[in-house]
């Protein structure tokens, strides 16, 4: 996703920030076992991402008329933890492989050990370091330095956001063991698993921790939820017709997963029977090869599914830049979250 020098300068900050905290909290056991996989976790952090989250929390900060200042850069640097252990513990649960174009984090643990327990503890692993994650996430907030109210205020915002995500991650595990989901049922995993997570709740952190009347959060709600719909909407396009090379992860992981996503509940609403068994047999295979995905992903093509989503992810937009447009926001935030309202719903990794 491109961005601004702004951005990128944001993003380099955030990233000192992480570096410094993860240095301080190192782990004082000397097993080298243990150091390795602290150096793992460090390095996953560090690596890749978007920052969006970050980003979103410190122009929520700037748009209710925070000054710029180290307090919001570790309140903002806090989100990425969260964000860390969430994907290590979704990449578990998901069986994925790859993230950001390197091995997972429970795949890197297993093969730091030889023999048939190197999965299972992988996972386990994976696990811990996934929660602890989550809990580095909770320690660099408390701390960050923001006034007392304000910062109990976000972190009310802080912990609604992480039940939600949590709860909308068991939705779309409760949806694979089902299946057939609809239209309706999958947005709804979307809106929680993603959407409020991605950008309401990291505008609301920031905005709260400015001070933010509640006629401001507001306002970030009803232009975050639609645009972290289309964000996720575009990453379940990305997850069926994007490269490997683009994403870094595999383009065989949510047909394989059987995830069910919009698309795929529209292709189902809408597929002739040869059509639909074709799905049914290949969507949630383990077995599915790149020769079946390339027809499913015809099929999707066929049906309408892919040219519905991209007109979703449109219509979000647009409902989200109309909501900009009336918000009481700081003009150069504002400007700044039109143009990643853009990136974010039409990017291409």
């Amino acid at each position: 996703m491109p961005v601004s020098f702004t951005q990128h300068s944001l993003g380099s900050r955030i990233d000192q920030r992480l570096s410094g905290f993860l240095e301080s909290w190192r782990t004082q056991i000397s097993d080298p076992g243990v150091e390795a996989a602290y150096s793992l976790l460090s390095s996953f952090i560090l690596g890749g991402g978007k920052r969006v989250r970050p980003q979103l929390c410190y122009w929520g900060w700037r748009g209710a008329g925070g000054d710029d200042c180290e307090e919001i850069i570790s309140a903002a640097a806090a989100l990425e933890l969260c964000h860390a252990g969430l994907l290590i513990h979704d990449d578990i649960m998901d069986g994925s492989e790859l993230r950001r174009g390197h091995s997972t984090i429970h795949m890197s643990l297993a093969g730091l050990h030889d023999g048939p327990g190197a999965e299972a503890f992988g996972r386990a692993g994976g696990i811990l370091l996934g929660t602890l994650s989550l809990a580095w996430s909770d320690a660099l907030l408390s701390s960050c330095g923001v006034e007392g109210a304000r910062l109990r205020t976000a972190h009310h915002v802080f912990d609604t956001m992480r039940t939600e995500v949590i709860s909308g991650q068991y939705l779309d595990v409760l949806a694979q063991l089902r299946s057939g989901a609809t239209e309706a049922e999958a947005l709804t995993v979307i809106r929680y698993k993603s959407a409020k997570y991605t950008v309401e709740r990291p505008l609301q952190i920031g905005g709260a921790l400015a001070g933010a009347p509640l006629e401001l959060l507001d306002e970030y709600s009803r232009f975050g939820v639609p645009l972290g719909e289309a964000f996720q909407l575009r990453d379940d396009v990305l997850g069926t017709f994007g490269s490997s090379a683009q994403t870094g992860k595999s383009a065989l992981d949510d047909l394989r997963e059987g995830k069910q996503t919009v698309m795929f509940a529209h292709a189902v609403q809408h597929a002739s029977p040869a059509q639909l068994v074709h799905l049914r047999t290949w969507h949630g295979n383990q077995a599915l090869d790149e020769e079946h995905a390339a027809e499913v992903r015809q099929i999707l093509i066929d049906t309408g599914a892919l040219a519905r989503v991209e007109e979703m992810i449109e219509e979000r937009v647009d409902q989200a830049m109309t909501a900009l447009g009336r918000a009481q926001i700081k003009p150069e935030a504002a400007g700044v979250l039109a143009l990643m309202a853009d990136q974010l719903a039409h990017r291409t990794t």
